[in-house]
């Protein structure tokens, strides 16, 4: 439990959910660029992007676009998560929800990457009606 000014916050399960989902998408990152690395050499993927910089592969590609939407989703979700903590609600709604956005957040992204596109949105969507879900169970209580 951590206290803030008179606000007293407890490490519920969808804070754990937060900090997993995260550290997933702090870390997407790495796949796209060890491919980089492997493929065009050390030098190229760690230079500013311009007209010789080369082409990804497309699953190079699809992996960074999965990540920038990864992080697009986070902005959205963390601070639903964030709110409910602050005011003290955890219900089994918004912990199923959180649980459901990480798992459909890391399928999003394996999916994404392997280039497979009617699962890729099915997850898309899952992850969208949890952030939703939590969002709506904040303004019920509001």
């Amino acid at each position: 439990m951590a206290l803030f000014g008179d606000v007293s916050v407890t490490f519920t399960p969808e804070l754990r959910a937060l900090t997993i989902v995260a550290t997933a998408t702090a870390l997407m990152w790495v796949p796209y660029v060890v491919g980089r690395m492997a493929t065009f050499g050390v030098l190229a993927p760690i230079g500013n992007p311009g007209p010789g910089y080369p082409v990804d592969r497309p699953w190079m590609d699809r992996a960074r676009r999965a990540h920038l939407n990864a992080i697009e989703n986070l902005a959205v979700f963390a601070p639903l998560v964030l709110i409910a903590a602050i005011v003290g609600i955890s219900t089994p709604a918004t912990v199923i929800a959180a649980w459901t956005y990480v798992g459909a957040r890391f399928v999003h992204y394996v999916i994404y990457a392997a280039g497979i596109p009617v699962i890729r949105t099915l997850a898309f969507l899952v992850g969208a009606c949890a952030t939703v879900t939590i969002g709506a169970v904040l303004v019920s209580m509001a």
